[in-house]
């Protein structure tokens, strides 16, 4: 039998790779960020053009590459940062694996400008899917600019899978943001399609957090600081009162590495338990500093998954730490009976010094001095309350006639007549009209109406969810919606890449009765709202079309339009545990066989289903 199993060509196995190490191009930022900061950049930049898929470019004034090195970092399993396996238990650096700039040379052009601080002159590198094009000397400044054009220009299939650009831009600032996070004493600047995005300048980690997500983060935060033998624990955590329905503004880092775990996320959780609803989720910057012998970080290929020796000791201590701050800065309750506020010496008065009290006394003061005497006021009668008009009359007898009394008669002669309130039907009457259609709430949640066969079970919030998106699209499609405009302007405050997403639905947005007034870095001022919406949920309902948006949101056009009336529907939908009185129920039905689709809600899920009489005669047989 002839032998079939063969060696892959460098570029095949390199195009294997990428596809665990390169998915999106975000994946590349990831892996060039990292490079960057293993060269001990302090100044990075990044510029992407078309989410990426047309450019990523990083600059970084790091130690730079000789040609020698250059040349060898495109090959496969070729990295400075290990030399033996025992290596790979003991990392401070990011990247290790040596198959990062391998694979993304295989599925893109390549150019890479270098230097050291100690050569005079750099060299240009440029690589076509694992093919060196060229190599020659350049002038170049110290550090490395590496250049990714056309990714997956050869793997059409993959570039076929890539989503609109505005989610691959999310993707890409997701993980600018979990880098820029992790160290904050280097500057990082961001730039897309020309237009700057993100100048973080070297700080602290507060400041690092307030000047991504918006100078009103900073009232938001609650520091968390714990050193154990195992486990040293450093960060914020958001207030309660600040938490999402998203999972956003989560982030975890083990000896400056992003990562994931849902195991140390539930930690965390169960330390808000009683301070947040159920579904509100937390937010929290954790930086968590262990042995590196401690963790296997070669888990999973984006390395975003680890392993710890002793995840259950991390665990508890975790969620202590998190319990204490929050208890420590008095967000939690405190459980001490004994305790007295009252004695307790208020905030703004712990630093004052105390002052001697200073008495004033009136010399004057008399008590033997004869007061002046007040005139002493009787009443002949005591006034009694009577509950009604007819009180007024109580003591008089007989009745006035329309004669005028003769001379010489007293009042208890006069005659009085007392004119009566006339009995007449009431314009609406107080016993509810007996209607055909008799509905009742089943559990603040379903509706049930009577039908000529049986009954019919509506969903309330699924079928609000399609009265509504029928009438957002209408409005948004045909822009007459009415608007409600507000005494006092609204201020609200979102991150910068919060409002580039609303700015960009802004018209769709005003058709379906917003009024914005301005756009700022970072806060929106609105000045009418739609008809349906109160003003106090005006907050929570952009914040939930910005967290759909982040999602997936398509390009322009009508499926734009429709993401947008879905997600304002469903925020503003009534929800389960509403009660309904027979008014609503009964209008709420009228209107959703008035919409053109009222069998199903805007996401395709059943709004109402029927049970036949026959339905209810098998369960008795």
């Amino acid at each position: 039998m002839a032998d079939i199993i063969q060696l892959l060509p460098d570029h095949v196995a390199n195009q294997i790779a990428a596809g665990e190490v390169v998915q999106r191009p975000a994946s590349v930022v990831k892996e060039l960020l990292e490079n960057a900061i293993d060269a001990k950049a302090t100044s990075i930049t990044l510029i992407i053009k078309d989410a990426g898929k047309t450019l990523v470019q990083v600059t970084d004034n790091g130690m730079g590459m000789s040609v020698t090195d250059a040349r060898l970092s495109f090959e496969r399993h070729a990295t400075s940062k290990i030399k033996a396996a025992e290596d790979l238990f003991n990392l401070h650096t990011k990247g290790f694996r040596g198959e990062a700039l391998a694979s993304i040379a295989a599925i893109a052009h390549v150019e890479l400008k270098t230097k050291t601080d100690n050569s005079e002159i750099g060299t240009h590198l440029t690589i076509e899917g694992s093919k060196v094009i060229s190599q020659e000397p350049a002038v170049v400044p110290k550090g490395a600019t590496i250049s990714v054009k056309n990714l997956f220009y050869n793997i059409p299939a993959r570039r076929n899978f890539l989503k609109s650009n505005p989610v691959e831009t999310r993707h890409i600032i997701d993980e600018f943001h979990r880098v820029a996070l992790a160290h904050p004493a280097i500057a990082f600047q961001m730039l897309h399609n020309g237009s700057d995005v993100f100048n973080l300048p070297a700080s602290n980690s507060r400041q690092r957090i307030v000047n991504i997500f918006g100078s009103k983060t900073n009232e938001k935060l609650v520091p968390v600081n714990e050193e154990t033998e195992i486990l040293k624990v450093e960060g914020f955590v958001l207030k309660p009162e600040f938490g999402k329905k998203s999972r956003g503004d989560q982030f975890f880092f083990v000896n400056d590495r992003f990562i994931k775990s849902p195991y140390l996320h539930h930690a965390v959780a169960s330390a808000f338990d009683g301070l947040v609803k159920d579904g509100i989720h937390p937010g929290y910057f954790l930086f968590l500093e262990v042995d590196p012998h401690s963790i296997d970080i070669n888990i999973h290929p984006t390395k975003t998954e680890i392993k710890f020796d002793d995840e259950h000791s991390i665990y508890a201590m975790l969620r202590a730490t998190v319990k204490h701050s929050l208890g420590q800065f008095s967000i939690a309750p405190v459980l001490d009976f004994e305790r007295d506020k009252g004695f307790d010496t208020p905030y703004e008065f712990s630093k004052k010094q105390p002052t001697a009290p200073s008495v004033e006394v009136d010399r004057d003061f008399n008590p033997f001095k004869e007061k002046p005497k007040q005139a002493n006021i009787s009443f002949p009668f005591k006034r009694e309350q009577k509950q009604s008009w007819e009180s007024l009359y109580v003591g008089l007898e007989g009745s006035f006639n329309t004669s005028p009394a003769s001379p010489g008669s007293s009042l208890e002669s006069v005659e009085m007549e007392f004119e009566s309130d006339e009995v007449t039907g009431s314009l609406f009457e107080n016993k509810e009209a007996e209607s055909s259609q008799i509905t009742f709430q089943l559990q603040n949640k379903y509706i049930i109406s009577p039908l000529k066969s049986g009954i019919m079970v509506v969903h309330q919030n699924l079928a609000h969810q399609r009265i509504l998106y029928e009438e957002f699209l209408k409005n948004i499609t045909v822009k007459e919606a009415v608007s409600q405009q507000l005494l006092f302007p609204l201020q609200l405050h979102f991150s910068k890449p919060d409002i580039e997403i609303l700015e960009k639905v802004r018209e769709q947005l005003e058709n379906t009765g917003f009024v914005f007034s301005g756009f700022g870095e970072e806060n929106v001022e609105i000045n009418g709202i739609p008809v349906l919406i109160m003003e106090s949920h005006v907050v929570n309902l952009l914040q939930h079309v910005v967290n759909d948006i982040k999602e997936e949101v398509p390009d322009s056009g009508f499926s734009q339009n429709d993401m947008l009336a879905k997600s304002l529907a469903a925020s503003m939908a009534i929800k389960t545990g509403v009660s309904l009185n027979k008014e609503e129920r009964e209008h709420l039905i009228n209107q959703l066989f008035a919409c053109k689709e009222p069998s199903v809600s805007p996401s395709n899920r059943p709004v109402f289903t029927t049970m036949d009489v026959t339905d209810f005669d098998k369960k008795f047989i």
